[in-house]
């Protein structure tokens, strides 16, 4: 059943040279009786899971649209379809396309099982972790399944990039489904297809599924009734113990955020306070993960009297609660708290992903207000304009929010699995896949990882911010064109004349570099735009001690993000220092360091009791 070869040359070279009894061992089930129980067990613990998850339907609190997802979904793809049968020469230059792979694959099977050497063809060959395991190369019955399903994943991906006559959405929609259901179907997800999973079911006599499906039950129970997907051990964190444990005071509160203030750590203090709006999908302390990683903590320690928004997690009393509540009840309502704590009306800004834009449009309302009390604005990987927003555009068109806004008129907000989900599925290969795997079919608890332990602390979405987003941002693009309005009258980004500080990361999946490249474009003032390596949260996150990562800086954002990075200058490690820098250039005057709520009094602790609510 198995070659005793092994692979030449790396991933993409592999030979056969006979059948090894020796390695055909693992893969013999030695104790069927042990297995046949704890298949019977497996199943039984999979009819938990049933149960857990009808229990909530059957009770009408739950209510499953598969359909619409999968009717898009559906009409989509056959979109595609329709391209390629509407000519019969397409049609048999697909077919062609996909049989002349899969002969190509029998042949170089035969050639293994003839004692030969053969290499996958260039089309099929590369990197990819999930084929890790030897036997994906090595054993002929496994190294076909593999070459088979990357040629027919090429191939499905080629009919989209090669269809006409699409428009854009439609064709970025296609290409989005086509990954997803190539990664769902991915042999390394099933034990009889992947050689690994195989082995250790043999091995164990079939006790990782049990475990896994007693861990796929709890799972499902812990959602009360949909799939939480376990990416860590949740039991190794505790919010306000080793987790978000800056010290500092909420010093304030209204219905949408708290005001939190940390204490100083330097005897003096820059004059200008600092505020950071932070996305209210998520929870504010990615920034505050630990003492290591915490940029918080490092501002703090630079200097900065720290002032942060926490967001509320909504539930049905905030369904009305729209952009201007969140720019007036958050932002406004913090700069006067920061005001009666500290006696400066002049602030720093920091907003973060959906927190940046919302501050970017807070300052065009201000301008047009004359309200000048932030004298700059950073942003951390923010969209002001969504011509180029990336794979969330996929979930917005008029259709499908339509359909979301139905679900929040029940309820007053989105649940915050559903976004949970649609942030997973931006990188299903990675965040979704390997723990269905590990966890439920493998039977292996998840290790703790403090992002990980964030990443699952889910939001709910008040109904009328969330409408307000996806239309006037994702879907019609209002704030880069100036036709945003707030508080009754038309904003512009052109109107805000502070200096900006605009960072981008260079593999961010969900604000994409070439899109907030673009949006430095809109601004009236000048704009420092600095590219970071990495990710939308690792870029940002980047303590300068750990010597990680690089980033660019250069010339005024404008032209081509790949033209700009070309003739950049890279610098090894974290920007946080850089940034600090640019800070101090525009005012670094000192005052004695203050402490939290100055004449205010204090209501509790940091990190306060909002961001300890979850979904």
């Amino acid at each position: 059943m198995t070659a005793d070869r092994k692979a030449e040359d790396g991933g993409g070279k592999s030979g056969f040279a006979g059948f090894d009894p020796k390695s055909v061992e693992p893969y013999i089930v030695k104790d069927p009786e042990s297995l046949a129980v704890n298949l019977a067990r497996a199943a039984e613990q999979l009819g938990k899971a049933a149960s857990a998850w009808l229990a909530p339907r059957e009770a009408g609190e739950k209510t499953d649209t598969f359909a619409e997802p999968v009717s898009d979904m559906v009409k989509t793809l056959s979109k595609i379809s329709e391209y390629w049968l509407s000519d019969p020469r397409r049609t048999l230059e697909a077919q062609t396309h996909l049989m002349g792979s899969f002969f190509d694959i029998w042949s170089r099977s035969l050639q293994r099982m003839a004692g030969d050497v053969a290499t996958d063809p260039t089309s099929i060959e590369r990197t990819d972790k999930r084929f890790a395991d030897e036997d994906w190369v090595r054993n002929p019955f496994f190294d076909f399944i593999r070459q088979a399903y990357l040629a027919t994943s090429d191939w499905a991906e080629r009919m989209v990039n090669d269809a006409e006559g699409l428009d854009d959405h439609t064709k970025h929609k296609a290409a989005f489904y086509v990954r997803q259901i190539s990664s769902a179907l991915s042999p390394t997800n099933f034990v009889t297809t992947n050689p690994q999973l195989y082995r250790e079911t043999v091995a164990s006599s079939g006790a990782n599924l049990v475990k896994g499906m007693q861990m796929f039950a709890e799972d499902i129970a812990a959602g009360r009734g949909d799939l939480r997907l376990r990416q860590t051990d949740t039991s190794k964190f505790a919010i306000g113990e080793n987790i978000a444990i800056t010290p500092g005071k909420v010093i304030a509160q209204s219905d949408v955020c708290q005001v939190i203030q940390y204490e100083a750590s330097t005897e003096t203090v820059l004059k200008r306070p600092l505020l950071i709006c932070p996305p209210w999908i998520n929870k504010f302390y990615v920034l505050d993960l630990n003492p290591q990683k915490s940029f918080i903590k490092w501002a703090v320690d630079q200097g900065h009297t720290v002032f942060v928004i926490s967001w509320v997690n909504p539930d049905e009393r905030h369904a009305s609660k729209d952009w201007e509540a969140y720019a007036r009840e958050g932002i406004g309502f913090a700069l006067d708290i920061i005001e009666q704590a500290t006696g400066e009306r002049e602030v720093n800004a920091i907003g973060y992903c959906v927190g940046g834009t919302l501050l970017a449009a807070t300052l065009a309302l201000h301008a047009a207000e004359g309200d000048e009390r932030i004298r700059s604005a950073t942003l951390f990987t923010t969209q002001v304009d969504f011509t180029y927003a990336g794979d969330l555009k996929v979930f917005v068109d008029d259709d499908q929010i339509s359909q979301i806004e139905r679900k929040m008129s029940a309820t007053g907000y989105l649940e915050g699995s559903k976004m949970a989900t649609a942030f997973n599925m931006l990188r299903a290969s990675e965040l979704i896949w390997p723990y269905f795997v590990n966890n439920y079919l493998k039977g292996q608890e998840p290790l703790p990882f403090d992002l990980l332990y964030w990443n699952s602390d889910s939001t709910r979405m008040p109904a009328a911010n969330h409408s307000f987003y996806l239309r006037n941002c994702y879907l019609e693009n209002k704030l880069s064109k100036g036709e945003m309005v707030l508080a009754g009258r038309k904003i512009s980004l052109g109107d805000v004349k502070i200096p900006i500080y605009n960072l981008a990361t260079k593999e961010d999946h969900i604000a994409p570099a070439k899109s907030v490249f673009l949006g430095s474009s809109f601004f009236g003032g000048k704009v420092t735009f600095v590219l970071s390596g990495s990710g939308h949260i690792a870029g940002v996150v980047n303590p300068p001690d750990k010597g990680k990562y690089q980033y660019w800086t250069g010339g005024p954002a404008k032209g081509d993000v790949d033209e700009w990075l070309g003739k950049a200058k890279e610098t090894p490690g974290s920007w946080w220092p850089h940034w600090h820098s640019w800070v101090e250039k525009l005012d670094k005057k000192r005052v004695p360091a203050r402490k939290p709520g100055g004449p205010l009094n204090s209501l509790e602790e940091a990190p306060g009791s909002y961001v300890r609510a979850r979904a």
